[in-house]
C-alpha cells in the first residue's frame, strides 16, 4: 500500500513560479514510477511528467522546458518546480505513484492558478 499527498498549489499570476510537492509512505520500496497529471475544468486528466525509480524524466510538450519534476529521496518526495505558468496552466494537480505490482495511487490533487 502507498500513499501520496500533494501540497504547493495556490494562485499566482502569469509568469510567476510554484513548486508542488507530493510525499509519499508506505511501501515506498515498490514504487517505480511518480507522475504529476492534472485536470482542467471541462478537460480530461493529463499526464504532464513523470519520473522513474531509475532517475528518467518525460515531460508533455506543454510543460517541457518550464516544468521539472526531480526527487529527493531523503524525504521519499517528488517535487514539480513550475516556471514561466501560464493560464492555460490552471488546473487541479494530481500526484500518481505506479508499483512494481502494477498498483496505482493517486493524490487528493492540489488546485494551482495562475491569473492576474
Amino acid at each position: 500500500q502507498v500513499h501520496v499527498v500533494e501540497s504547493g498549489g495556490g494562485l499566482v499570476q502569469p509568469g510567476g513560479s510554484l513548486r508542488l510537492s507530493c510525499a509519499a509512505s508506505g511501501s515506498i520500496s515498490s514504487i517505480s514510477t511518480m507522475a504529476w497529471y492534472r485536470q482542467a475544468p471541462g478537460k480530461e486528466r493529463e499526464s504532464i511528467a513523470s519520473i522513474t525509480r531509475g532517475g528518467i524524466t518525460k515531460y508533455a510538450d506543454s510543460v517541457k522546458g518550464r516544468f521539472t519534476i526531480f526527487r529527493d529521496n531523503a524525504k521519499n518526495t517528488v517535487h514539480l518546480q513550475m516556471n514561466s505558468l501560464k493560464p492555460e496552466d490552471t488546473a487541479v494537480y494530481y500526484c500518481r505513484a505506479d508499483t512494481i505490482w502494477n498498483r496505482i495511487y493517486w493524490g487528493q490533487g492540489t488546485q494551482v492558478t495562475a491569473s492576474s
